[in-house]
């Protein structure tokens, strides 16, 4: 974290170039060029050509983005400012010595429509003014990795849309401010990487809408208030601060919860613990714990990742305990743990870095302390004070990681190295790259990303070539001008025409032909959000042609480019003549759809009530799952339809005041794939479906009875329980009351655990 240099300096000019060589026209206020002029000044670069006449405002909104510049505007104002600079450069190298954040974030108030602001790493210095409240509409701040300081002023309060504030790896000091509880729309707060102390405020147990909590690497302390009135959080770190000693209360739906390197010594509920059937992640590592381990933490239906290492923890582990299979790391070392690793540890895989060194173990493949030594500790841990950690040697690996994956890799480095260096002959390394890929689905990083409506959603598609801006000319060349032998189907949100780039990428072109002519910077909020959609699960966008001549700029065609995906549909798999998927694969599948849509609605703005069906699921050679008929508000307005799925900046209403409808409409449609692969015929009709519905409430009761109409091709695999459990989801799902289908996350942990179900039965069964 450094100030920029050179790189601040190219930055403004490049401010510069767009202002002075793009074409007039009147799509920005002039009072808002203006403001970007006195901007580029206050960044202390040299004044702007005499030659330039100030009084015409210039065409910038239609500018490519950089990584270091993104403008983004509605109609005709700027909504979203991205400036980033340069990690590696010097302090203080870019900003002049009387640089006032009071005057830089008074200017910045005068655009009182934007509601985007991130600027990172741009070495800005000084106190964070009250003046960011001028700011009225902002809906996401983001000022990580400058050298900020001073207390975060409580005038940022009065920001009531924001939903993400995002001030990592500053120099705040202080408390943090109990009147951020005003910040009712607030999902994201992190504050990681700072120097705040004191205790976190009891008023934050109102922000009813918080998601993300990270306030890692502090210096806070005392207890943790009880947040179990949190219903939505799911991300919780507060790793390498002074928190203690009571272990947190927090909501059952909790996916993420870092409490590394504190002050915890007791308190743990095993009834509350196993009750966290989402929870991915724990790291309770480097505090002082005392107490028998609990062994279920292990068998948690979705946990992927488990640190409980430098402990006091006791407890006798047996052979027979069992693991959930999806674990990719667990670390137990350096507790008083006796007996045996469970055999479920002990499986030699690619996908799983198992340590337990310095415990008293009966296996010694780690090294491990004779068991008098763990006897004697448990009897001493009540009676001798805890030894003073060193909280800056554990704390210097980790602070400034980013959240999640990377942060993972981080810790199962550290880890990895300390028992190297005292025991390289027996521990044998397993690769940190499936950890990246396994430890998570829904992981942090994930999380934070898009609740900053920064697109690192898109690493999900990272496969994919960067989404880009197509000429008319490529389209041409791709398809042979449209040739009839390129045309693919007629379908309702338009033509779709195959086509080979010059690199041979095949591609999947749809011409829309929209409603009513409009100018291109109309279309700049559709635009974006067809950007984010770049997930494994989902036929992905790889980017936009606007169909338009000089002699009339309107819009009258849009194209947009999406990956080909020449698969098969889920349905031909199911009821086809061909090869019949197995009860697991059929289950996976369903989990693939789910994530797809669990994207969809979580992306800023999300995409809601999709329409989803079973012939718009496609699986290729490998059966891997995408979803190619999800909704856009775009192809809505093409059909002369409208746009009313997607909350729309236009009516200025939050992500989050979306309806319980556009959240379930998706679920029952989950539900009506389910009904397919559960009786292996085709759905065609609405009444079919209230058939099939009476049809499993009437069966599902008995054993007998489920397997009369579940479909014959997978009758004799599938397991009882993970039958009846996907046939009760299945009702959930197509329940008439929206408020009474599961949400997208308790779809998918029941998925989960039916397959967790049936993997019991195989294992049995090759037991046998």
């Amino acid at each position: 974290m450094a100030k920029p240099v050179d790189k601040l300096h190219l930055l403004v000019f490049i401010i510069l170039s767009i202002i002075v060589s793009a074409p007039h026209s009147n799509q920005l206020q002039l009072f808002q060029y203006q403001t970007l002029v006195r901007i580029q000044q206050l960044l202390n670069y040299p004044s702007v050509s005499s030659s330039f006449n100030t009084t015409t405002v210039t065409d910038f909104c239609n500018i490519e983005p950089t990584p270091s510049l993104t403008l983004v505007c509605y109609e005709d104002n700027l909504t979203q400012l991205h400036i980033a600079g340069d990690n590696n450069n010097n302090i203080n190298g870019g900003l002049a010595h009387n640089f006032s954040t009071d005057t830089f974030f008074s200017t910045l108030g005068s655009l009182s429509s934007l509601k985007v602001l991130s600027l990172v790493s741009l070495g800005l210095w000084g106190p964070l003014p009250g003046s960011i409240a001028h700011s009225s509409s902002l809906e996401i701040l983001n000022l990580s990795s400058n050298y900020l300081s001073g207390s975060i002023p409580v005038q940022i309060s009065s920001l009531r849309n924001l939903q993400t504030l995002i001030l990592d790896d500053n120099k705040f000091t202080g408390a943090v401010p109990s009147e951020l509880s005003l910040l009712q729309v607030l999902s994201v707060l992190s504050l990681k990487n700072n120097s705040l102390s004191g205790f976190l405020p009891v008023s934050l147990t109102g922000l009813q809408s918080l998601r993300v909590v990270s306030l890692s690497a502090n210096h806070l302390s005392g207890e943790i208030p009880d947040l179990r009135n949190l219903k939505n959080l799911q991300v919780f770190d507060v790793q390498d601060n002074y928190f203690g000693p009571r272990f947190p209360r927090l909501h059952k739906k909790m996916v993420t919860l870092v409490l590394r390197n504190n002050r915890f010594q007791f308190g743990i509920n095993p009834d509350e613990l196993r009750s966290y059937n989402q929870l991915q992640k724990l790291d309770i590592s480097l505090n002082r714990f005392v107490g028998p381990f609990i062994p279920s933490l292990l068998s948690l239906p979705s946990i992927t990742y488990l640190d409980i290492h430098g402990n006091k923890l006791t407890g006798l582990l047996l052979q027979n305990m069992s693991c959930n299979p999806q674990l990719a790391f667990v670390d137990l070392s350096s507790n008083l743990l006796t007996g045996y690793l469970p055999s479920c540890l002990q499986v030699e895989a690619k996908t799983r870095l198992v340590l337990y060194s310095k415990n008293c173990l009966s296996n010694e493949e780690q090294e491990q302390h004779p068991s008098n030594f763990c006897q004697n500790e448990a009897l001493a841990v009540k009676v001798l004070p805890h030894k003073q950690k060193n909280k800056s040697s554990y704390a210097s690996s980790v602070v400034g990681g980013t959240v999640g994956g990377i942060a993972v890799v981080g810790a199962v480095l550290l880890v990895v190295k300390k028992v190297y260096n005292k025991n390289n002959d027996k521990v044998e390394t397993t690769s940190t790259r499936f950890i990246l890929e396994n430890v998570s689905t829904i992981n942090t990083v994930k999380l934070l990303s898009d609740a900053r409506y920064i697109s690192e959603t898109m690493k999900m598609g990272a496969s994919l070539p960067a989404y880009r801006t197509f000429t008319l000319d490529e389209l041409k060349e791709a398809t042979d001008c449209f040739d009839s032998s390129s045309f693919m189907c007629d379908a309702s949100h338009g033509q779709i025409y195959k086509g080979k780039l010059t690199d041979g990428t095949l591609v999947a072109i749809r011409s829309l032909k929209m409603s009513k002519k409009s100018s291109p910077h109309m279309y700049t909020y559709h635009i974006e959000l067809i950007s984010k959609l770049r997930h494994s699960n989902l036929v992905s966008a790889l980017g936009h042609c606007l169909d338009f001549s000089l002699d009339d700029p309107s819009i009258s065609i849009i194209y947009l480019i999406f990956e080909y995906a020449p698969y098969e549909t889920l349905r031909s798999f199911i009821s086809g003549p061909g090869y019949k998927l197995t009860w697991v694969q059929r289950i996976a599948a369903v989990i693939a759809i789910v994530k797809g849509v669990q994207f969809l609605h979580w992306i800023v703005p999300g995409v809601f009530s999709n329409n989803l069906k079973i012939t718009d699921v496609l699986l290729d050679e490998n059966f891997h799952v995408k979803i190619d008929g999800y909704d856009l508000p775009l192809l809505a307005e093409a059909r002369g339809k409208g746009s009313a799925e997607v909350s729309s900046p236009a009516k200025k209403t939050s992500v989050l005041a979306r309806t319980e409808q556009d959240d379930k409409s998706d679920v029952y449609d989950i539900g009506i794939i389910l009904i397919e692969i559960i009786v292996g015929r085709p759905i065609t009709s609405e009444n079919v479906v209230v058939l099939v519905k009476d049809l499993l409430q009437v069966n599902i009761g008995t054993d007998e009875a489920r397997k009369s109409i579940v479909d014959p091709a997978v009758m004799n695999e599938c397991s009882d329980e993970s039958l009846k459990r996907m046939m009760e989801l299945c009702l959930r799902c197509l329940s008439n009351e929206p408020k009474d289908r599961p949400s997208v996350e308790d779809t998918l942990w029941n998925l989960q655990f039916a397959t967790q179900i049936q993997g019991l039965k195989e294992n049995n069964q090759e037991a046998l």
